[in-house]
């Protein structure tokens, strides 16, 4: 597995991790951190996780609003918990970090659908980034 791939699957799975215990994704990381620096059996916490989770928390309440407008019958918080994690993760990614191309981001997403959540959700996860591909430019300029 790709170290990118390893680091988008922890910095999901905090996010989850997060959501499920209701406390903030700082929490978790730091958490996780300190696991894994005194357990050996614990994975590492990667640059690219700790900057994917630090990302998602300094625009989780634009993330959280966009997926709730954009998420046609969903409501954010009757949404699977897995869902609403992996799109916030990929919303983040998709907009606010250029480094990996969108079709990467949306792919990877779709993956981690397909891994831990139901056979509807690949195809909502997919079109719910789609849609944050298209409208991208404009989702970026009204955070400045």
């Amino acid at each position: 597995m790709a170290a990118r791939n390893k680091a988008r699957k922890r910095a999901f799975q905090i996010l989850f991790e997060a959501d499920q215990r209701g406390t903030s994704v700082q929490n978790v990381l730091a958490d996780w951190v300190r696991h894994s620096r005194s357990d050996d059996r614990q994975p590492p916490v990667t640059e690219y996780t700790m900057q994917l989770v630090e990302g998602y928390a300094e625009f989780a309440p634009r993330i959280d609003e966009l997926i709730a407008d954009y998420a046609v019958d969903w409501m954010l918080d009757r949404m699977p918990v897995v869902d609403r994690n992996i799109l916030r993760l990929g919303t983040y990614e998709l907009v606010w970090e250029d480094e990996t191309p969108d079709a990467v981001v949306i792919d990877e997403a779709v993956q981690l659908a397909k891994e831990f959540s139901t056979d509807d959700s690949p195809a909502f996860v997919n079109g719910l980034l789609g849609r944050f591909k298209e409208l991208k430019p404009s989702l970026r300029r009204d955070t400045r």
